[in-house]
């Protein structure tokens, strides 16, 4: 039977040591190959410096030369509880667009605050940014411990400034954890020089959280992906977001309104496959000839999203060209790609310091928060995130550029 995956995201602000904090995972893991650590080691001495874990990552020589991490990186690590697919987002503020669409893929996270600088203006931004993703499975990281001679003292005043900071946004985080990067104290084994720390380790707390997988026992969310014809077979395919579906289910598909049953269930190489869980990518015929295309979502017949042509919603806005009052924007939500709106700015607000700077506003820059509302000349589907959030954050794209993300808050009251 196969493990369980879990996808997780690294964020905070530059230099506080994301890039060292996974290379030490993956070494302490063992999942590093041989010829990887050597090559980290040939880098190691032609610049001159001890063993540093931040370059198992920072592979590209701009970012060894700049010691900043410039674009996403997916990478894995294991447990004996599970796999992880852990994504390094970049720190720097000028790469936040990146930062996003790593953070957008995630399930859980770890915030990283370096012990002796506590709480900096992108450690808000990102945060604030996880909270937009409507990511709830948080572990903060008080990293550099040793550089602060791993003192009790100053690990409780920057969490209480950590924890203050977080309420404001609704994050409460499972765990604050003390530890060195550098050193790996409390990454994979707990630290003899913090023994007045009795939590868990960073592989410990991990292994806590839950995974998408665990979305079986919730209703049935299949957004298609796309449908191929295949020796004769009309093959629907998308990746399972919530619950369960097997042959001869009856299903519905929205927005059409269509209902049908599930003749079989498809997936590459595997035969005699007769169902599929959430967190899947998998593939399903069905009994009628309807159409079916990317953007549908796949629900039972007694529990469906909501239809809706207006929602209300949290965006943190990335272009460097204002989001303005009227602009006509792409929408995109799981598979759907849909024109909208942008019909009231509400409020405009700091995204370090969470400060209103504008209600009822004309545009939004960037860098900004905004409580916007958007609608549509067709319905679009969604839902509370809380129950899945793949329908309940979006993606704003002006042009062809992502230009910003967040959570969707509230329904219009013109739904279906």
């Amino acid at each position: 039977m196969e493990k369980e995956h879990l996808k997780l995201v690294l964020v905070g602000h530059v230099d506080h040591g994301k890039s060292t904090l996974i290379g030490r995972l993956f070494y302490d893991t063992d999942s590093l190959p041989e010829e990887k650590i050597a090559e980290v080691k040939q880098v190691c001495d032609a610049l001159g410096k001890e063993l540093e874990f931040a370059y198992v990552l920072d592979h590209l020589e701009e970012e060894r030369s700049q010691g900043i991490t410039i674009d996403t990186t997916q990478l894995f690590f294991h447990t004996d509880k599970r796999d992880y697919v852990i994504i390094d987002a970049p720190g720097h503020r000028e790469f936040t667009k990146n930062m996003i669409t790593g953070a957008s893929q995630a399930e859980a996270a770890i915030l990283l605050v370096d012990a002796d600088e506590g709480v900096q203006e992108q450690t808000r931004r990102h945060a604030y940014i996880l909270t937009l993703l409507g990511l709830s499975q948080v572990i903060v990281a008080m990293n550099k411990m040793d550089l602060v001679d791993y003192s009790e003292e100053v690990f409780n005043r920057v969490s209480e400034d950590v924890k203050a900071f977080l309420s404001k946004i609704g994050i409460t985080p499972s765990y604050i954890i003390p530890i060195s990067a550098l050193k790996g104290g409390n990454v994979a084994k707990s630290s003899d020089y913090m023994d007045w720390y009795t939590g868990p380790t960073i592989l410990e707390a991990l292994d806590t959280f839950t995974t998408s997988e665990n979305r079986e026992a919730n209703p049935l969310r299949l957004p298609v992906q796309d449908v191929y014809n295949v020796e004769g077979k009309r093959i629907i395919v998308g990746r399972i977001e919530g619950g369960t579906l097997q042959a001869g289910q009856e299903i519905h598909v929205l927005p059409s309104g269509e209902s049908t049953v599930i003749s079989s269930v498809e997936e590459y190489l595997k035969e005699g496959k007769s169902a599929a869980v959430a967190g899947e990518s998998t593939g399903i015929t069905v009994s009628d000839k309807l159409f079916i295309d990317r953007g549908n979502v796949i629900c039972p017949n007694d529990n469906k999203p909501i239809l809706t042509k207006e929602i209300k919603g949290n965006l943190f806005w990335m272009d460097r060209e204002p989001l303005k009052k009227g602009d006509h924007v792409t929408f995109k939500c799981a598979t759907q790609n849909v024109k909208c709106t942008v019909s009231a700015i509400e409020r405009r607000m700091d995204s370090s310091t969470l400060e209103v700077i504008e209600d009822d506003a004309t545009e939004l820059e960037n860098r900004e928060v905004g409580e916007v509302r958007l609608s549509f000349s067709d319905f679009v589907i969604v839902e509370d995130f809380n129950m899945t959030p793949e329908l309940g954050r979006f993606v704003i794209e002006k042009g062809y550029d992502t230009a910003g993300g967040g959570i969707i808050t509230h329904l219009g009251e013109e739904n279906q």
